[in-house]
């Protein structure tokens, strides 16, 4: 399980929304082998005034926050990182320009269709 949330200028995120989300998809279910029906992202789009960046970062300025289980190894998350980054760039946002976040949480931590996610079966392994 993985919840994105991506935040950037609304006028440079907005127009690629759905070209970021298959990026970020690809790159997940490429690395975290999360099944492909399982896309969970959210897309903040911000005014200038209330995405206060770096003097050396561009409108492109964006943030990728991933919440998941904890579980996957460092390799796995360095494997999604870099995966992340490559696809992200193929859509116009340098390195320079982007910063990714992982934070990974029990499952015991998480509720998904009513239940403790611990308590919940999985199609897919959190153990790579």
């Amino acid at each position: 399980m993985a919840q994105i949330i991506v935040y950037g200028h609304k006028a440079a995120l907005a127009p690629r929304i759905s070209s970021l989300s298959d990026a970020i998809h690809t790159a997940a279910v490429s690395a975290l082998q999360l099944p492909v029906e399982k896309r969970f992202h959210r897309f903040i789009t911000l005014d200038p005034e209330q995405f206060i960046t770096p003097t050396d970062r561009s409108i492109d300025y964006t943030i990728v926050e991933v919440s998941m289980f904890e579980g996957r190894s460092t390799d796995t998350k360095k494997d999604f990182l870099r995966q992340l980054m490559k696809n992200i760039a193929a859509v116009g946002v340098t390195p320079n320009d982007l910063e990714i976040t992982i934070t990974e949480t029990p499952r015991a931590n998480w509720a998904i269709r009513g239940v403790p996610a611990d308590e919940l079966q999985l199609n897919y392994s959190v153990e790579a």
